[in-house]
């Protein structure tokens, strides 16, 4: 008999290691990770197996196939905005043809075992574009059907991932003789920039936050590579899994969409330095804008409007802006680099 378990793809990363986290405190499920590298040694007792490879390896997701019967998906592996302006065809290869790999892989377990494989996808405000500072300012808070004209790599990527889980989940082989669709429940976030205390940034656009105040828990001094006006909504990592962890638990019928924006608060760069001042005085922060990078961030929304995750599946972020630094970040990243 093959055994029940959730697979987590990327589960190296900053929403794997505090996902990972949360379940086995929660309900200690069996968990299978894949991830390019070693997962942290904190998460070894926390899973039941590590496959160390890649989502590209068709032949790694067909042996978790025949043994275990994954009744449920968080895809996270990805390569993220900034990285993949420098390496679009590898962000392409990744991105898509590796969500395309694991949504097939969901597929086959669906149809396998007979019940939809529900699949957590994490997509992110990088799937908008605004076209200027102008149309930016005047557009608030953005909904998920507007401005979906992405500018990076990253950007497209996500948006054609979306499209293709709402494929899988509602039109997969649709002029077949029988119903094949419905073995994937295709549920997505849009993520904002997320800020966690426990993992470093790793190439995000939106990491100059999370850049700031790690350097500043160093003692190092960090040029912030946007403007202090630029404003781009942020969460909490811990709000972040539990936002899709409450996703993932929704019953489908509660479920309008399956793509939700989530939002918790949306500080400008200099609102962000002068918290990370309270929290290291002595913090040496200045600002050296990338126009490049600039340009990217402009793209995105000053908010988002996320009115249907709050109705729908009772989207609650425990952390605002303050709470978020005084609560979460500062004694966590204090305790992390020994102050």
């Amino acid at each position: 008999m093959r055994k029940p378990v959730i697979l987590i793809t990327g589960a190296g990363g900053e929403i794997g290691h505090g996902l990972i986290e949360r379940l086995w405190e929660e309900s200690r499920p069996a968990i299978i990770t894949i991830d390019l590298n070693p997962l942290d040694a904190s998460l070894h007792d926390r899973v039941s197996r590590e496959l160390t490879g890649s989502i590209l390896d068709t032949n790694l997701l067909e042996r978790i196939l025949s043994e275990y019967e994954v009744d449920m998906v968080f895809h996270l592996a990805a390569l993220l905005s900034t990285r993949g302006e420098f390496t679009p065809v590898t962000a392409h290869q990744v991105n898509v043809e590796g969500t395309l790999n694991v949504l097939d892989f969901a597929q086959k377990q669906g149809e396998s075992h007979g019940r939809a494989v529900v699949f957590l996808y994490p997509s992110s405000i990088a799937a908008y574009g605004l076209p200027d500072l102008e149309t930016r300012g005047r557009a608030g808070k953005v909904r998920e059907h507007e401005w979906n004209v992405p500018t990076t790599m990253y950007g497209c990527n996500k948006l054609y991932c979306e499209h293709l889980g709402r494929y899988f989940n509602h039109h997969y082989k649709q002029l077949a003789a029988e119903k094949l669709s419905g073995k994937v429940d295709f549920r997505a976030i849009r993520f904002p920039g997320l800020i966690s205390a426990e993992t470093v940034p790793s190439g995000g656009t939106s990491d100059y936050a999370p850049e700031m105040i790690h350097a500043a828990a160093r003692g190092e001094p960090y040029a912030c590579f946007v403007r202090p006006d630029t404003r781009i909504p942020f969460m909490a990592m811990p709000d972040a899994v539990d936002a899709l962890l409450a996703l993932a638990r929704a019953e489908r019928t509660r479920l309008r969409y399956n793509v939700y924006n989530i939002g918790a608060f949306n500080p400008s760069a200099e609102e962000i330095r002068q918290m990370v001042l309270e929290g290291f005085p002595e913090a040496d922060i200045r600002f050296e804008p990338d126009l490049k990078r600039q340009a990217i961030v402009d793209s995105w929304p000053e908010d988002v409007d996320d009115s249907a995750a709050r109705t729908d599946w009772g989207l609650s972020p425990r952390y605002g802006f303050r709470e978020a630094f005084h609560d979460y970040l500062f004694p966590h990243i204090a305790a992390r680099y020994g102050h």
